[in-house]
């Protein structure tokens, strides 16, 4: 099982299923939904999600007619997305998770979309924490 929360804790969620067909998304919807240069989603089975939310924070947007984004409405982390044309599959963003997970992102996809800035693998420092500049 996998366990996860959203930034202010107030919704948690389990998963008992597996996450399949995980990809690292650069459209301009998953950039400006994440406020990163892109996000990572993988799907999931509706009946394999329990979402513990006691207070109600559990809101969503609907980015377009069926096409729901669920996030916590008090601190705003993104939860899933939801289709009504196919309810039962849902898709997870990644990083609400606190599990260690064992599937591995397959592609990056939307690339014509990528953030210009944005240059996978480039030869830049990479640090366990801040950079030393920031220490």
């Amino acid at each position: 099982m996998y366990q996860g929360s959203c930034l202010c804790g107030g919704i948690k969620i389990e998963l008992t299923g597996r996450i399949s067909d995980i990809i690292h998304c650069h459209c301009s919807l998953c950039r400006k939904n994440s406020g990163t240069a892109y996000a990572t989603n993988g799907f999931i089975q509706s009946d394999d999600l329990k979402v513990l939310d006691p207070e109600n924070l559990l809101g969503f947007y609907e980015v377009k007619p069926g096409k729901k984004r669920h996030f916590c409405s008090r601190c705003a982390s993104p939860v899933f997305s939801s289709n009504a044309q196919n309810p039962e599959r849902l898709r997870l963003r990644l990083g609400i998770l606190d599990s260690d997970i064992s599937e591995r992102p397959g592609s990056h996809n939307f690339m014509g979309s990528k953030a210009n800035w944005d240059e996978l693998d480039a030869p830049i420092p990479r640090y366990e924490a801040f950079e030393p500049a920031r220490s």
